[in-house]
């Protein structure tokens, strides 16, 4: 057994518009991993789930209102990221209700999923985007 680190549990969702692309945000200056893009979420909080979580931060960074029911788990990541090691839920979206708009993020971008390959994500969420382009 290897040295145990606390768990950061994180849910987040590919957006996906009629033409196929998924949205993705920039994290702003100040933040960790600043200038990188990644998929909309966040961490979950105790005694949330992973839907509950991921409902309250959609709401948060992008003003969307989203239902459970059209949240569809796709596929996760598990990484060490510092102290703690990072397992990434990502669900697939493509029913929302209000316009996209980055509240948190410094810009957005839709993107068709082979273009992921080309934009500065963090370490997570890199092997998703192979199985991205297969979902989508």
């Amino acid at each position: 057994m290897g040295s145990e680190r606390p768990i950061l549990l994180v849910a987040a969702a590919a957006l996906v518009d009629g033409d196929g692309r998924v949205l993705v945000q920039r994290r702003p200056a100040g933040k960790p991993m600043a200038g990188l893009w990644e998929f909309p979420g966040g961490k979950v909080e105790a005694g949330e789930t992973p839907e509950g979580a991921l409902i309250r931060e959609l709401h948060e960074e992008l003003g969307i209102d989203v239902e459970q029911a059209c949240l569809a788990p796709a596929v996760f990541a598990s990484e060490p990221l510092g102290e703690r090691h990072l397992l990434l839920l990502l669900f697939a979206l493509r029913k929302w209700r209000g316009v996209v708009n980055a509240r948190h993020a410094d810009a957005l971008k839709w993107v068709r999923p082979v273009e992921l390959h080309r934009l500065d994500m963090p370490p997570a969420d890199r092997p998703l985007i192979g199985l991205i382009e297969a979902l989508i």
